[in-house]
């Protein structure tokens, strides 16, 4: 069966179809997908600008209702959808059934915040003129999401877009489009305006380029690599189009010499390997005090070696396969380079074989690594994480700062001090204390610092910077008399 594309409020075949099969077993062939051409995405974009008005004309409650259909059904749905985004991402089937759950939790947020868009006011310098100031949708939305999180990264962007006004064209990533169009299905089912929502899948080159350099695009919301997102600001500035960036990571858990070892290492390893690593907020580099390194280290690689790597959707499976034939070929290349570098890999790091043809790797600890070496500078996107050994707090401070990204961080540590200090000190947007450095709620601020992020941030009342633009108007009553 081919999978349509929802040009200009039709469901459309495209200009060719893609397979899309389950990373943790090959011979499963989830279904064809078709890829849009150049023509139905302006058609869709010319769409969309109209419905877009109506929608901005639906009262609040109209709206709200909407948004709240959307996110009850995600999470009603939420083990169904879960084992079909389990099958074709790879990560285990809770959470999968997790993400889905939480996606359906933006959509019902966001029908909260309808109801909650309530401007300001002010009296003028000069007499008798006052000043009202709101806050307007900001037009047609362009969403590139990643496959990672192809529903819960999609849905804060989505939803958000939706509550303040806007229309959404959605280009999903192709290794997961099958969770893109369980989610339009429910979207297009709903009381919205022929075209106020469409779903492009396509290639980055083809259909993603043509839509960040339209001119009938206002903003886009893009998640994924630097390298394509520096692309997308330098398109995108051309028309003068607003951008919202999540990119890169490199994100550091410190564990501090009066942690809970057992509590770091259970961190960590949720942190390093969940998702296969996939995560934009993995803990990628662990920086450890040298007074509980080697104890830290033999909990560590000892709870690595003993993850049950299998079939996604297997009771047990702790870590799935990784996403494609081309994620696994970059990951091992990094494992290489990693000992290439010095590193020494203490487990992991190799291909599986399961009873299942699919993309299996076993999670990867390197040891007496530095942020010198590039494993700890480029984001792997992998099953692999690094330790770094450090004298001091104050060493650890500065290790976990050497970098070009910063989107999160943690610290492990007993004392309040460290921690509210570490808490101020940390250069990255989001800072955990005992906790994980993957895992963030839905009704706050989300996003980073340097590399990993540019534009206004996701998520809570902070998404609103985006997806609005402000008005002031100045009013004059005249004379009483």
């Amino acid at each position: 069966m081919t999978h349509l594309n929802l040009i200009a409020g039709t469901w459309q075949a495209g200009t060719s179809e893609i397979e899309n099969r389950n990373p943790s077993d090959l011979s499963d062939l989830i279904g064809l997908f078709a890829q849009a051409g150049p023509d139905q995405l302006d058609l869709t974009l010319e769409r969309a600008r109209s419905a877009q008005a109506e929608w901005a004309s639906y009262g609040l409650e109209r709206k709200q209702a909407v948004l709240m259909k959307i996110g009850t059904e995600l999470m009603a749905r939420a083990e169904e959808f879960g084992t079909l985004l389990s099958r074709e991402e790879g990560k285990p089937l809770a959470e999968g059934k997790g993400e889905v759950y939480r996606a359906g939790q933006f959509f019902t947020y966001y029908a909260g915040e309808c109801l909650r868009q309530i401007g300001e006011n002010a009296d003028s310098v000069r007499d008798g003129v006052e000043i009202d100031v709101r806050r307007e949708p900001v037009g047609v939305v362009a969403i590139i999401s990643p496959w990672n999180f192809p529903t819960a990264t999609a849905s804060w962007k989505i939803a958000p877009a939706l509550c303040y006004g806007n229309a959404v064209v959605w280009k999903p990533a192709n290794v997961t489009p099958a969770s893109a169009v369980a989610l339009t299905e429910i979207i297009e089912r709903q009381d919205i305006p022929k075209g106020l929502f469409s779903l492009v899948m396509g290639s980055g080159r083809s259909v993603g380029q043509r839509l960040v350099e339209s001119p009938l695009v206002n903003a886009i919301s893009f998640t994924g690599s630097v390298a394509v997102g520096k692309g997308i600001a330098s398109s995108a500035i051309q028309n003068l189009t607003k951008v919202q960036m999540e990119m890169g990571s490199k994100n550091a858990l410190a564990v501090m010499d009066d942690a809970d070892l057992d509590l770091a290492v259970t961190l960590a390893l949720g942190g390093a390997f969940g998702g296969s690593g996939q995560k934009c907020t993995a803990s990628s580099r662990l920086v450890v005090h040298e007074r509980v390194h080697d104890a830290f280290v033999d909990k560590l690689v000892a709870g690595a070696k003993s993850m049950t790597v299998g079939h996604a959707l297997e009771e047990g499976t702790q870590m799935g396969p990784v996403v494609s034939r081309e994620q696994l070929q970059e990951n091992l290349d990094y494992v290489e380079l990693g000992k290439s570098e010095g590193a020494e890999l203490a487990c992991g790091g190799v291909r599986l074989e399961r009873a299942h043809d699919g993309y299996y790797m076993s999670p990867g600890v390197f040891l007496n690594t530095d942020n010198t070496m590039r494993i700890n500078r480029e984001e792997m996107f992998a099953p692999l994480t690094s330790v770094i050994r450090v004298g001091s707090y104050d060493e650890a401070l500065a290790s976990v700062n050497d970098t070009h990204f910063g989107l999160t961080s943690g610290i492990i540590t007993k004392s309040l001090a460290r921690a509210n200090h570490f808490r101020r000190n940390a250069r990255t947007g989001v800072v955990t204390v005992n906790l994980p450095t993957a895992g963030t709620d839905y009704h706050v601020p989300f996003g980073g610092r340097g590399d990993s992020s540019y534009g206004p941030r996701e998520q809570g009342k902070a998404a609103a910077e985006f997806y609005t633009t402000v008005k002031t108007a100045y009013i004059s009553a005249g004379s009483p008399d």
